[in-house]
């Protein structure tokens, strides 16, 4: 038996035990944990906003380990190896995967810590591995790398993906205005990889705690808190003193996800941009069409294809982005529930929380 985190009902989880997963097809593995993560999209599920998931699994989608078991069509990977867990599990064959649109996998999307036993466990059971599992170093043999761990790629498999797709969803490029909402995990990671392409970025958050770490990170042009404006008016004549005669950004990606963040994202965004939303919202938004008619706006929303997970990890290996600044606090998972009381209530600053599994 093993200990896991246990979604019970809304507002209810408890640590439970929980039979050692076993190869269910062939397709599947078996990864050792070492690292797990605490995501926003977990407090979801336990707030009782994210109807498709099921009670009585076992929560997380972020996690690091090796390989412990292997079903024999599993082609990619071979015991011992040290891999990233994605956060969508997919077949890499269906119509929607040949497109790079693996969320909506007709066998797979957002399984794992949803609808099948997640990463807050010791051990978890990835089915379609070839496509879900990510080889990362292991940093025993590889003396390349021996100042990184598995912790350096915790968040490769939903955080640090889900920064890129915003980007990627906004085609942002060298010398674009680029207008992040919300500087938590997804929004720094989108920051990260805005910087990448060599955008001009404006953090926006109406914590200053949060501004003040992207600052302390330097990974904005300008930081923003839009509460410390007196209207709309007041802060869209800094937008346009900002970004000049375009009067907005070339895109405004939205990882905050309130009722505020949502019409701000399409109000500093310029004609003919891109607004691009990442965020998970917890209730339906509206589009105040007769008020956006003519700005001819593009607005891409969605769940994250996370196709570019190798690519994110060369970028780790070459050091060209690092995510260890994203992770102010370790816990052990023997003090799973304090460390998911303070991702959720922010009781003192925090980003991300790495939960140690032993």
């Amino acid at each position: 038996m093993m200990k896991g985190l246990c979604y019970v009902d809304e507002e209810k989880i408890e640590v439970r035990d929980f039979p050692i997963p076993e190869i269910e097809k062939d397709t599947d593995a078996i990864v050792e944990i070492n690292y797990a993560s605490i995501c926003t999209s977990d407090i979801h599920i336990i707030k009782g906003k994210v109807p498709r998931a099921k009670k009585g699994i076992i929560l997380g989608h972020e996690g690091v380990g090796k390989i412990f078991k292997i079903g024999k069509g599993t082609k990619k990977f071979k015991i011992g190896n040290h891999v990233s867990i994605n956060c969508i599990t997919f077949c890499n064959d269906c119509y929607f995967c040949n497109k790079g649109y693996i969320n909506n996998c007709e066998k797979g999307g957002w399984e794992i810590g949803c609808r099948i036993n997640g990463t807050l466990a010791k051990y978890v059971r990835i089915p379609m591995a070839d496509s879900s599992l990510n080889l990362i170093p292991n940093m025993e043999y590889e003396e390349e790398y021996s100042d990184i761990d598995d912790k350096d790629f915790l968040l490769v498999g939903d955080a640090l993906s889900s920064g890129y797709f915003g980007v990627d969803l906004g085609k942002v490029k060298n010398g674009d205005w680029v207008g992040v909402i919300g500087c938590g995990p997804v929004g720094l990671c989108s920051l990260i990889c805005g910087k990448l392409k060599g955008a001009k970025l404006i953090a926006f958050d109406i914590n200053n705690k949060c501004l003040d770490y992207a600052k302390k990170c330097g990974l904005a042009n300008y930081y923003i808190n839009p509460n410390e404006f007196k209207s709309d008016e007041e802060l869209m004549k800094k937008i346009k003193e900002i970004c000049g005669q375009q009067k907005g950004c070339d895109c405004t990606i939205e990882v905050a996800g309130t009722d505020q963040s949502f019409q701000m994202a399409w109000k500093i965004t310029r004609p003919n941009g891109i607004v691009s939303l990442v965020a998970m919202y917890e209730k339906n938004q509206e589009l105040p069409l007769p008020i956006m008619y003519g700005k001819n706006l593009i607005f891409k929303t969605g769940g994250v294809d996370a196709v570019n997970c190798d690519y994110l990890i060369k970028l780790i290996k070459e050091k060209k982005i690092s995510m260890k600044e994203l992770i102010t606090h370790e816990f052990i998972f023997e003090d799973i529930l304090t460390a998911i009381d303070l991702f959720r209530k922010k009781t003192e600053f925090c980003v991300k929380i790495a939960i140690k599994i032993i």
